[in-house]
């Protein structure tokens, strides 16, 4: 880190703690290798039918965002005058109370490696905190997946007696967590053993908001049970079971800050998975897309073909897979993983980037046919190859991690790129 970075990470550090001190939110903190970003949104979506909230600004998730997040700025990148900037609002956030200032933050706290965690709730200490799921991601820092559970532990080892913890009881590893934390638990889940339960999963094809994806999914419908009592679930424009998850987590959380489940019913229509996770796309050709372009890693590519799986089409499914970064050790056999996953699923298999072409040989091995996997090294390439590839009623999963930039093929693909800046990931100009 050098000396500009860690006087600013100083100063923001010390800066939103007396914020948080002199505004006293009460703050929901969400972890997890997978899910953190679409249960921080759901979260938001729930709290916000009765609190004033916020949530992290964009990606906003590490030792410079979560401060930034808490005053309510973004990055003021290499520009110290823009920095200097978010210092006075700083300044006058501590020096002049703002009678709208959130009651609650909603705030995604990422663990790259070994300390984040510690770090963010020591800055942040949470009324609520919510595990999502732990799988083998950035394994090139933690080295083991044991380290990564002990570091997402924290999230709810630091809670006190009247705080809550929310744990996704599907999850082996997360259930194995409730032995950690002093805190009231909540759990959430399609097992019978949760708190707050999903039950009677149904895809739903009612009215399309987008004429282009007519006869495709339009949304999941489910019920939600707690203390014996049911409440339905719409989550329109949403697909793939792991955003039923988000939405239980919120659930869980609007329960302990008051809410009923009427009043959570109510508010989760409204919830919009955020862009690049799991988000339906109209493609060109009246193809559809499966944007899951925001991130990867192996646990979350074989839940997103396993939603491909479920998908109807009338034709064919395509993976366009990208690779999956900071793997460590792990990057080989993760990558292999996936494609044997691909080649049980999917009609079409197209990789970008040297590590998944691992993926494409292992779909190989596996019994999908040569004529049917695709190499290419970047993703601009596979978006001109699929443009003349596709054909009516085809779909398209399409992700990878941030680095392999996936989200250039979707633009390619898509039916209305001039709406990229408002359906698609990294579109701002840093990225460009």
């Amino acid at each position: 880190m050098n000396f500009f970075k860690k006087i600013i990470q100083w100063k923001l550090r010390v800066l939103a703690g007396w914020v948080l001190r002199k505004y006293k939110p009460q703050v929901v903190g969400i972890t997890g290798s997978v899910g953190k970003t679409s249960a921080k949104e759901a979260i938001y979506t729930v709290l916000s039918a009765k609190f004033r909230v916020r949530k992290n600004i964009k990606n906003y998730n590490n030792e410079l965002g979560v401060p930034l997040s808490i005053l309510g700025r973004e990055s003021g990148f290499k520009n110290p005058f823009a920095w200097i900037g978010i210092f006075f609002h700083a300044l006058s956030l501590i020096l002049f109370r703002q009678k709208d200032y959130p009651e609650i933050l909603v705030l995604e706290m990422g663990a790259d490696k070994p300390g984040d965690l510690r770090y963010l709730v020591k800055l942040a200490p949470c009324k609520a905190g919510v595990i999502t799921a732990i799988g083998p991601v950035h394994l090139e820092l933690f080295e083991t997946l044991d380290r990564v559970v002990r570091e997402k532990q924290i999230i709810i080892s630091h809670l006190k007696k009247n705080d809550f913890a929310i744990l996704n009881i599907d999850d082996t590893l997360v259930a194995q967590a409730r032995d950690k934390t002093r805190a009231q638990i909540i759990t959430f889940g399609f097992s019978e053993q949760a708190m707050v339960r999903a039950v009677e999963l149904d895809i739903s094809t009612g009215p399309a908001q987008d004429p282009w994806a007519a006869g495709q999914v339009k949304g999941l419908s489910f019920k939600l049970i707690y203390q014996g009592s049911s409440v339905p679930i719409y989550l329109p424009n949403v697909f793939g079971e792991h955003q039923v998850y988000a939405a239980l987590a919120a659930a869980a959380i609007g329960l302990s800050f008051g809410l009923n489940q009427s009043d959570i019913s109510a508010a989760l229509k409204k919830y919009q998975p955020p862009a690049g996770r799991m988000r339906l796309i109209a493609g060109i050709k009246r193809t559809t897309i499966i944007d899951d372009t925001y991130n990867s890693s192996p646990m979350a590519a074989k839940a997103a073909l396993r939603v491909l799986e479920k998908a109807k089409t009338t034709g064919r499914k395509f993976a366009v897979l990208g690779d999956m970064l900071e793997l460590g050790h792990y990057t080989e056999q993760g990558h292999r993983e996936v494609g044997e996953t691909a080649a049980k699923i999917v009609d079409v298999l197209v990789t970008v980037g040297e590590r998944s072409k691992i993926t494409a040989a292992a779909a190989k091995q596996n019994g999908l046919t040569e004529e049917r996997v695709f190499t290419f090294d970047t993703s601009d390439l596979a978006g001109k190859f699929l443009q003349e590839r596709i054909r009516q009623g085809d779909i398209l999963l399409i992700k990878g991690s941030q680095g392999a930039r996936m989200e250039k093929v979707v633009k390619e693909l898509m039916a209305e790129p001039l709406r990229a800046e408002e359906l698609l990931v990294r579109q701002g100009e840093e990225w460009e």
